[in-house]
This record gives structure tokens, C-alpha cells and sequence, in this order.
């Protein structure tokens, strides 16, 4: 049974006590005799009663692996074996086809059971066609994962531990049939002292894995049933909550090994944990390295800690487990995020050592900058604004979801294309979102390194969530953990405690149908986290939610209200128009979003020729959105032509995706510093998907990518009403913005020109524009200009500088949507050359070309354009380089199908074809 655990465990009293010996600092471990828990637990305990496995921290000693294991082993350092190899997957219960009953296959640790099945050719891919919904019976399966382990007995005083760094979910360890723990948490890792059970014979290590969706079931059974907005319990397990499908992703419910998984041999002491409290105060820094040691020897310890060539010490005397060394740095350079300065980070050491043996080594980068979050009251709310180093930043910014579905496949360099796809598109944080994983390691390090801030969500999203045992003590150890581990983290700089879960109570019928003891996790949000963060990271920021209204009764001010605080804008696209962002200028606009296709090599290779329309059953796997072909549809019509097939409506949809983020983006920058960020849903996909995301699923920039950069450019200028004293109209009389988000003033002319589409100037005016450095300035546009004579005939173009420089800047307007502005479809000449490292498409514009496009990856899977969405005015040239390997012919980028506009769009519909979006 997957909820087999004895009913003591849970028992509120022996939660306590097991809390206790998790939580305490001071706690040795798991205790070496278990015999005082009765016969039924003779050499087994529940994973509540292992040590966190050091959260996975880097470890200097432990990359020198000893050969032997056992007597050849350094006297004293920490060492660590990996187990990596060697391991085989086996179905164990649970209906499966007949292929896979009862096989044992290869199996990859770190992996899943998908992955294993996949490599063994005994399961199609998920991510294509309608295979996702062909895997389902995998949701109901168990699984075993085997390995000999050839680990020699422990000699007198050395401690063995088994370590798991992470668990996906429902798993029972043992070692020769032995049981040794359980555990139910994907976010938590595990320590596990098994000097006992090792002999001189190899030993079989045995993780077995049971259904994760069945052990929720159970215990929503007992607990009662609590609201979520899919069909399956996913709050009632500690597991990636997007693992059970999402609204852009597969449901696949993956079991595994996930993270890695060694031996480690020590003795006398090793480092438990260190949290290095980071602050700084003009030019000097300080680092108070907390830092808490497990023993298996009770002798004197020496702790010495190392920054920028500065170092202290610190004793831990026998009997204690903790100490704090302090080190006051001079002259230190402070990190900043992207577009501020440099992201300057230095190396933390910290050593133990008994005597004069070295005994265990912690390595990490930190870096020395302030955050708080300004949420000051003011005549209308309250604001919400990041200052980071005593300087306010408008927050440039994209969700961020896992990068691929099936976890163990994201590698470092996949995380670093992806941050660097950010930060290419001038981001400077990215958010976490609370139904996806503590990202590794090497996520958070890359963003340290990029200057890239993160606000990191708690795992909790859109659901209710029951607070008492066992799922409390989950969360507690877990959170814990999490705290732990990314809080030496420079970029991290927010911890919000849920993904909108008091909205959730507001307006999602969850009043009156919360089942059980009627909890619904506001205990977690306003108590049990912030309380964490308080005592293990000092200092940090921490919000109970987003959206949330700060100052205001979770329970009486509504948690989005727009002058409070972050919200989330979510009826555009569900029920509005885009141009309802403008209606309102938000405080901080923390989610919001409008979808669009994958692009199109990403999309055929996920869709086969026959089922690519809007109704067919493998494009509707890869819709998950409520009504998302309406809603697409519907969004487009007010703005541009549907199209005349599917291939055709497929651009229309990118270009209006990012048509209306673009338009949401300038808006909010346009009212710095009241509104004071945006973070955009969302950077990436975790697989072939029509989505929100910029970036799909085989890592591909969407048109929306190159709608971000534009938008989110250091300096900006972009056409806005406003009202005769300047305030919010959005009927009111047309004004250039110029956003300047440099450290140095930018004052240029501007020059207006209101030019027919053939290019002949109907009117110009030129504005002198001086903008402070981190501020933003309004320009009324002269009434000659920005009023048409034939608005469907007719263009308004704001220049800074002139075009072709590297400092120009661009805005257009039009006072007609384009679906009814008299385009021409393809008013340029165009040619193609090969060119070093791919093609160069140069496009000589003879009339107003709008939203250029080369649909790149339609000729050659991995190529990548250099720009897009480029207008382009009469008489003017623009030359695209296509990044590319494939040998192709340089004028497949040139074909009506690859080359588009929105002007192809325009002018097919005008040609008299009927448009078939769902064809």
C-alpha cells in the first residue's frame, strides 16, 4: 500500500518529537540504535528522522574520492563515492502493457522511469502527437531502481552515510532487504546512516517507487478533499505540483531517482550547514558564516572561514555543534543586477578541522549588495518597488517555469542558453514559480553570475492546501532546506510564500468546500514561512504571496487590486483585449500574459502533417489551455487577419502574441516610477506546446522573444495617450515616451513624421527630449502630426538618432488596426547570401513594411535570426543574419512562407481568400 506508514506517524506528539530531531541544529542525525521504537521498526525509520543530506552543498573534499573505500581512505576528510552506474529500472505493479510488466531495463541515475523506458524503446515519446495521454497508465505503476553497492564495513569511528539528494516521491530505501526509510517529498534530501548494514559482500540497494497520484488520493481521503483547478490531489503530495499537468504542460507524473545519490564516509565531524548572512555597509562587507557540524566524534573542532583574503576562525567545543565566524571585508565591490553594473562575486570558504587534520570543506560564491522591497503607503496604495544598492530598478522580468518536463534532462548548459536568452532580451530577474522545483544549483549560480535577480516562489500554487501532519512537517523540513541551501545566493533576493493561493480563497469557490479540518494554508503564508526566513535568512524579503496587497487584511483587501502592491492580469486573455492593459497602471505587475504557437520546426516536429488544425486530437494535446483556441482566435480578430491556412494562421498568432506583450510592456514602463516592473509569463516551455512562454520547448525564440527585447531596451520610446495634465486617458491625446533606463541622461531629437505607405512625408515635427538618467519623460506629439487624413493609409514614426546607428531608437504607431490598413504584401526587394556562420537576408523597403519577419527555422531546424518584428520605412534597408549550420539554398529565406510581414497577413486576406484558421 502506498500509504502504508504506521498510524503513529501521524500522530501530532511524534510529529513533534520527529520535528525536533530533524530541526534542531544540535541533532546528531538519525539515531544509531533504533531499537526503542518497538519490533516494527527494527532498522527502519521514516525519512522525517534523516538528516537533511547538507542540501546538496559543494564540497571541496568530496571531489577527491579515495580509492577502497574503507581502510585506504584519508584518515579523516569527508569522502565522497557517487553511485551512478550500475543501476536497472523494473516494473513492479500496476497495470502496464505487456512490454513493460515485469521488464528490468538500463537505468540512468539521475533519471525518471520515463527516461529509462524511452532509452529502452519501450514507451513513445511523450511529448509528441497524443503519446502523453497514451502514457497515463505509468500514473498508476510501481517501479523499483537496483544497484550493487560495493561499499566496505565502516571501521571503528567512521560514520557511512547513505545520501539521496532528491527522491521523486513516494519511495521505500533498503539495502539486502533491509528497509531503511520512506520518504514522500520530492524537495527534501536525505541522509541515511547505514554503517550497520555493511559487510564485506557487495550489497543490493534497492529504491522502490509507488504511485504518486495514489498515495495523494489516500490521503486527501483522510485529510478531505481541498480545491484545486485540475482533476488530481497534487496538494496533497510534496511533488512538483505541474507534474500532474498544467495549462502548458504534459501530465506525466514521473517517478525517480532525480537528483544524485553517493556514499560518503567521514569521521570525527562534518559540516552539517553553513549560512553565510551576507551585508554590506559602504564599502565594507561582512559575512557571519553560521555553520552547523554533525558529529560522530565529540572532540574540539577548529571553523575557519575565508573571503577576499580575509579569514577567522571560530571553535566549536566538544559537546557543541554550531558556531558563527565573522569577517569584516574591506573595500569590497558590490553586485549588481543587469543594466546596473557588474555582478561581482567573491569566494566563500569554510573548513573544519580537528587538530590538524583537515576534516570537511564548503566552497561558495557570494556577493555584497542590499535589497528591500519599498512598499511604502502613499495617497493610492501602496507601492512595490525592488532598490537594490539604495537604487530603485524597474523590474524587467519573465516567470520561469522547469525547462524540461522530464527534470533530469536539464543540464548546466541548457540553463545557461536559457539565462542567456534572458538577459540577451535585457531581463534582469526571473521568478521562480511556485508548481515547479527548487531549481539546482547551477541555475542559481548562472544567475548569479549573469546579474540576474530572483524571486523565488515557495511550492505552493493555485490550490488549497491542507496545514496539519503529515503534510506540515513536510513543508517545514523542506522549506527549511530550501532556505538553507539558496540563501548564500546573491541573485536571490525575494521569497514569496505562494503562487496566488489567497486570490485563490477570494474569488475560486474555495469558501465553504474545504473539506477536513477546513485549513487551506494562509497558516503557511502569513506564520510557518515568514517565521523560516526570519531565523535562517535575516534580512531577505518576504511577501505571503503574489498577488498580494501589502498592509491591507489578507481576508478584507482584495489580494489584486491593482494599487496595492503586484498583481496578476489575467483578463486579458482570458476574457479581455489586450488593449485593456492600458486601462490601469498597476503598482507592479508580477504575472501576465498572452499565448502563442511554438514556433514552427518546434511544432511540426510534435504534430503530424495530418493533425495540424485547430481540432485535431494531437493539436488539442498540445493545447491545454481552457478555451485556448477560442481565446486565440478571439484575441486575434480585433487586430490582424486570422489567415488563409493553418501554416498562415500560425504566424498570425505568434505576431499577435507578441504584438500584445509589447503593447503591455510600454505601457508599464511608460508610468515608472508608479508602476515599478513587470515579469512577463513566461520565459520557457518544458515542452511542444501552444503557450505563453518567449522561448518554446525546443528552446526556439518565439517572435514574443524578440518582442521582449525590443520592449524591454535600456532606452525606449513609445507612442502613449495621456490626459491634458498627464495622467491616465486612454483616450486622450497622443504623447511619445522616452524611457531612459541608463546611468546617463539621453537627450536627442526626436523626429515625428506622419508619412503615407509609399513613404511620402504628410506631415513631420521634431521635440527636443531630455530624459534623466532612470527616468522616463512625455512628449506631446504635435496635433499636424497625430492626426490622419486616411488613418488606413497612413503611418506615425518616432525616430531617436538617426537609423542605422547603433543608438537609434524607434516607435511607430497607426490609427487603425492593421487588418485595416491598406499594406502591400511585399513592398521590398530581398536578397539572400551565404555568409560566415550562416545567411544574410537583406530586405530595401519601397513601401512601409511592418514586422518583418524571417521564419528562420522553416528552411533549417537550428537556425536563428538576429532580429525580427523589424518595421521598415521606404527607402530604408535592413540587413538579418540567420545563424545557421545547414547547407541550404539561400533563397528557401526568401519564400512568401518564410520571409512574412504583417503586411503578408494583410494583403492575403484582401486578396479575396477565405480565412481558415482552424484548417
Amino acid at each position: 500500500m502506498v500509504d502504508s506508514l504506521p498510524l503513529e506517524h501521524g500522530d501530532e506528539r511524534w510529529f513533534r518529537w520527529s520535528s525536533r530531531a530533524l530541526f534542531n541544529h544540535r541533532s546528531p542525525g538519525v539515531p544509531r540504535s533504533l531499537g526503542t521504537f518497538g519490533p516494527t521498526f527494527e532498522r527502519r525509520v521514516d525519512a522525517r528522522l534523516g538528516t537533511p543530506a547538507s542540501a546538496g552543498f559543494p564540497r571541496v573534499a568530496a571531489r577527491n574520492v579515495s580509492p577502497g573505500y574503507g581502510g585506504l581512505m584519508s584518515a579523516k576528510s569527508l569522502t565522497s563515492i557517487p553511485l551512478a552506474h550500475g543501476w536497472t529500472l523494473t516494473h513492479t505493479g500496476g497495470n502496464a502493457p505487456g512490454e513493460v510488466a515485469g521488464v528490468t531495463v538500463p537505468a540512468t541515475v539521475p533519471g525518471s522511469t520515463h527516461v529509462d523506458l524511452l532509452a529502452a524503446g519501450l514507451v513513445p515519446d511523450p511529448y509528441l502527437a497524443t503519446n502523453e495521454q497514451e502514457l497515463a497508465w505509468m500514473h498508476l505503476c510501481q517501479w523499483r531502481y537496483a544497484c550493487e553497492v560495493d561499499a566496505e564495513p565502516a571501521a571503528p569511528g567512521e560514520r557511512v552515510d547513505l545520501v539521496f539528494d532528491g527522491l521523486d516521491t513516494i519511495a521505500t530505501v533498503s539495502i539486502d532487504g533491509v528497509e531503511i526509510a520512506r520518504t514522500k517529498n520530492m524537495h527534501r534530501s536525505y541522509r541515511f546512516d547505514v554503517r550497520e548494514l555493511l559487510g564485506h559482500e557487495p550489497h543490493a540497494l534497492t529504491v522502490d517507487f509507488a504511485s504518486a497520484l495514489e498515495y495523494a488520493r489516500n490521503l486527501t481521503d483522510r485529510l478531505g478533499h481541498r480545491p484545486t483547478p485540475y482533476p488530481h490531489p497534487y496538494p496533497a503530495i510534496r511533488k512538483m505540483a505541474c507534474s500532474f499537468g498544467w495549462d502548458w504542460g504534459p501530465d506525466l507524473q514521473t517517478a525517480g531517482i532525480w537528483k544524485d545519490v553517493r556514499i560518503e564516509r567521514w569521521r570525527t565531524a562534518r559540516i552539517d550547514s553553513v549560512r553565510p548572512v551576507v551585508t554590506v555597509e559602504g564599502e565594507t562587507g561582512r559575512v557571519e558564516a553560521h555553520v552547523t557540524v554533525e558529529r560522530a566524534a565529540d572532540v574540539d573542532l577548529t571553523v575557519v572561514a575565508q573571503v577576499a583574503g580575509v579569514s577567522a576562525e571560530a571553535q566549536i567545543v566538544a559537546g557543541e555543534s554550531t558556531a558563527t565566524v565573522v569577517l569584516d571585508v574591506p573595500q569590497v565591490e558590490r553586485w549588481w543586477p543587469r543594466g546596473y553594473g557588474e555582478a561581482r562575486l567573491y569566494d566563500l570558504e569554510v573548513s573544519v578541522s580537528a587538530g590538524d587534520g583537515p576534516l570537511d570543506t564548503y566552497a561558495r560564491q557570494i556577493g555584497f549588495r542590499t535589497v528591500e522591497v519599498d512598499m511604502a503607503a502613499d495617497d493610492t496604495g501602496a507601492g512595490f518597488t525592488f532598490i537594490v544598492n539604495g537604487e530603485p530598478v524597474f523590474v524587467k522580468g519573465a516567470n520561469w517555469i522547469p525547462d524540461d518536463h522530464l527534470l533530469t534532462r536539464i543540464t548546466r548548459d541548457r540553463l545557461r542558453r536559457r539565462i542567456t536568452q534572458a538577459t540577451d532580451a535585457h531581463m534582469n530577474l526571473l521568478r521562480v514559480w511556485g508548481g515547479g522545483i527548487y531549481e539546482s544549483e547551477d541555475f542559481y549560480e548562472l544567475c548569479d553570475e549573469a546579474g540576474v535577480m530572483v524571486w523565488q516562489d515557495f511550492l505552493f500554487a493555485c490550490a488549497a492546501y491542507a496545514e496539519g501532519p503529515p503534510v506540515r512537517g513536510e513543508v517545514e523540513a523542506e522549506a527549511r532546506e530550501a532556505i538553507v541551501r539558496l540563501m548564500p545566493h546573491a541573485s536571490l533576493v525575494l521569497w514569496n510564500g505562494s503562487n496566488e493561493n489567497i486570490w485563490g480563497w477570494h474569488d475560486w469557490d474555495w469558501q465553504g468546500n474545504i473539506e477536513g479540518d477546513g485549513t487551506w494554508g494562509i497558516g503557511y503564508y502569513e506564520e510557518l514561512l515568514p517565521a523560516l526566513v526570519a531565523d535562517l535568512d535575516p534580512g531577505r524579503v518576504y511577501t505571503p504571496s503574489s498577488p498580494f496587497s501589502p498592509h491591507q487584511p489578507w481576508d478584507t483587501v482584495h489580494p489584486n487590486d491593482p494599487a496595492w502592491g503586484p498583481v496578476h492580469e489575467w483578463q486579458v486573455w482570458n476574457q479581455l483585449d489586450y488593449t485593456h492593459y492600458g486601462s490601469y497602471v498597476p503598482r507592479f505587475s508580477s504575472e501576465y500574459g498572452f499565448q502563442g504557437p511554438p514556433t514552427w520546426a518546434t511544432l511540426t516536429r510534435a504534430i503530424p502533417e495530418d493533425a495540424r488544425s485547430q481540432n485535431s486530437a494531437a493539436w488539442l494535446a498540445h493545447q491545454k489551455a481552457d478555451d485556448g483556441n477560442g481565446k486565440l482566435n478571439r484575441g486575434l480578430a480585433p487586430h490582424l487577419p486570422a489567415g488563409r491556412d493553418f501554416e498562415e494562421s500560425h504566424w498570425a498568432a505568434s505576431l499577435n502574441q507578441a504584438r500584445a506583450i509589447r503593447y503591455a510592456i510600454e505601457h508599464y514602463r511608460s508610468w515608472w516610477p508608479t508602476c515599478a516592473g513587470s515579469i512577463v509569463w513566461q520565459l520557457n516551455d518544458c515542452w511542444p506546446v501552444t503557450s505563453w512562454a518567449a522561448v518554446d520547448g525546443d528552446e526556439r525564440p518565439k517572435p514574443l522573444w524578440f518582442a521582449l527585447r525590443a520592449a524591454y531596451a535600456s532606452r525606449l520610446l513609445t507612442f502613449q495617450p495621456r490626459g491634458a495634465d498627464g495622467s491616465l486617458d486612454q483616450e486622450g491625446a497622443l504623447h511619445v515616451v522616452a524611457v531612459n533606463d541608463t546611468d546617463q541622461d539621453w537627450d536627442e531629437i526626436v523626429t515625428l513624421t506622419r508619412m503615407a505607405l509609399d513613404g511620402t512625408e504628410l506631415a513631420v515635427a521634431t521635440v527636443q527630449v531630455a530624459v534623466a538618467a532612470r527616468s522616463v519623460r512625455a512628449v506631446a506629439v504635435p496635433g499636424h502630426v497625430a492626426t490622419p487624413d486616411e488613418a488606413a493609409a497612413e503611418i506615425v514614426v518616432a525616430d531617436a538618432g538617426y537609423p542605422g546607428d547603433s543608438d537609434h531608437v524607434r516607435a511607430v504607431w497607426t490609427a487603425a488596426e492593421d487588418k485595416d490598413i491598406a499594406y502591400e504584401d511585399r513592398p521590398f526587394t530581398a536578397t539572400a547570401a551565404r555568409v560566415a556562420g550562416g545567411y544574410d537576408v537583406t530586405v530595401r523597403a519601397t513601401g512601409v513594411v511592418r514586422d518583418l519577419a524571417v521564419l528562420a527555422d522553416k528552411v533549417a531546424p537550428d537556425a536563428v535570426v538576429s532580429d525580427a518584428l523589424v518595421t521598415v520605412v521606404p527607402g530604408e534597408s535592413v540587413t538579418l543574419h540567420i545563424a545557421t549550420a545547414a547547407d541550404v539554398d539561400p533563397q528557401a529565406f526568401l519564400d512568401e512562407r518564410v520571409l512574412v510581414s504583417a503586411n503578408s497577413l494583410v494583403a492575403g486576406e484582401r486578396a479575396g481568400d477565405v480565412p481558415r484558421p482552424d484548417a
